[in-house]
């Protein structure tokens, strides 16, 4: 497990860019790519897209690489100051890292940030893909993530936990070898998971505050957006 931020940082860049691109093209070819076809009588789905200007997000058509960077930057925000550190505590208040076999507590953290992660990303992906020419409507938004959070998070919750973790895991103990085992061969695997419980815990604070920063700054784009 990651044990300071450098790592923390590496981990959940692996993980949202892994994660990014695997929904993007969930969203464009499993979910929408029949419609796209469909509306713009096009024989593949990057055919339709181009036809029709690029996929749509925040009420104009962007192109696929501008889509892939915006959800990027916002799902690696959110990875580092909510998802990491909080699906850390909410494993630990179900298994003591001491005493839990580690696939299994990885396997709780795992679970607990897809239940962060999909409802915070399909909430801020209700926003971008609002149809804003249609006028705006709190409940129609308010249906819209919840059909979001219906459609991503059996996807989430599976690709994460069979494909998506265990990879970023088997490159984070690549990359960090060294330090694993050192850290490993001094406390222990149990101890060393609960030392990095408790540095997790330390940070709270800072957290918390990077939070309500980056509400805030959302909050004002948004405003100056559709004022």
């Amino acid at each position: 497990m990651p044990r300071n931020q450098v790592q923390r940082a590496f981990f959940a860049f692996v993980t949202v860019f892994v994660t990014v691109h695997a929904y993007v093209f969930y969203s464009l070819y499993v979910v929408n790519g029949d419609t796209l076809m469909a509306v713009n009588r096009a024989p593949s789905v990057l055919r339709a897209i181009r036809q029709q200007g690029g996929v749509y997000m925040m009420g104009r058509f962007l192109p696929i690489w501008a889509v892939v960077i915006i959800e990027f930057c916002l799902a690696y925000s959110l990875e580092m100051l909510v998802g990491s550190p909080y699906s850390f505590k909410l494993a630990a208040k179900c298994f003591d890292p001491r005493e839990t076999h580690p696939v299994l507590f990885e396997t709780a953290i795992i679970c607990a940030t897809v239940g962060i992660m999909c409802p915070a990303m399909s909430f801020l992906a209700a926003w971008l893909y609002y149809p804003y020419y249609m006028g705006f409507h709190f409940f129609t938004l308010l249906a819209n993530w919840l059909k979001l959070v219906c459609l991503n998070f059996p996807f989430a919750f599976f690709t994460q936990l069979f494909f998506i973790q265990p990879f970023v895991r088997t490159v984070f103990r690549t990359v960090f070898k060294k330090d694993i085992e050192a850290r490993e061969k001094s406390f222990g695997k149990p101890a060393a998971e609960a030392l990095a419980f408790e540095e997790e815990q330390q940070s709270e604070a800072d957290v918390i505050a990077d939070v309500m920063l980056l509400a805030d700054q959302i909050k004002e784009k948004l405003a100056a957006q559709y004022k």
